[in-house]
């Protein structure tokens, strides 16, 4: 019994000090990165209600990847999810950490829905209830602090160099 003691104490001491090659880190948190800038506009005056520094999300690997795994978005920033063309979308909120209001946009850039106060981590699908092209990601609470609304526009400019 002696040896199997002794093994299993090695290990721990290993994991512990981090020797070994099966030490488990975890890698960075993705910081926000400003790739351009997203307004709302009320419909009804064509006022600007709130302007936002945004992430774009337009391949494939960069909207599955979403703002899955990160625990803070700035206050005045969200992540714009571009799509290759309108139709119904769902999302979910698995791995994302973070409450979210989720915002569905038509191709002619009005809101078509708001998912608000979304529950982190949950795998229940949220539906666009109509087609969208875009999505944008706010943290929760934000669509309402400022009035925003089905029916409302936005618009939006990228501001990376390159694109």
């Amino acid at each position: 019994m002696a040896p199997t003691v002794s093994v299993i104490g090695a290990l721990i001491l290993a994991l512990v000090t981090g020797c070994g090659s099966n030490v488990i880190t975890s890698a960075p948190e993705v910081q926000f990165t400003k790739e351009g800038e997203l307004w709302f506009v009320r419909q009804a005056t064509a006022e600007t209600i709130a302007r936002i520094d945004i992430e774009i999300a337009d391949t494939p690997a960069e909207r599955t990847q979403g703002l899955m795994h990160r625990s803070y978005l700035p206050p005045d920033a969200g992540m714009l999810f571009i799509f290759e063309s309108s139709g119904p979308l769902t999302f979910w909120m698995k791995d994302t950490l973070i409450p979210l209001d989720v915002i569905f946009v038509s191709e002619a850039k009005q809101i078509v829905s708001i998912a608000q106060n979304t529950t982190p981590l949950s795998e229940t699908l949220i539906p666009s209830g109509g087609n969208a092209m875009y999505v944008v990601e706010v943290n929760a609470g934000f669509c309402d602090a400022r009035g925003i609304a089905a029916g409302d526009t936005m618009d939006f400019v990228r501001t990376r160099a390159g694109d």
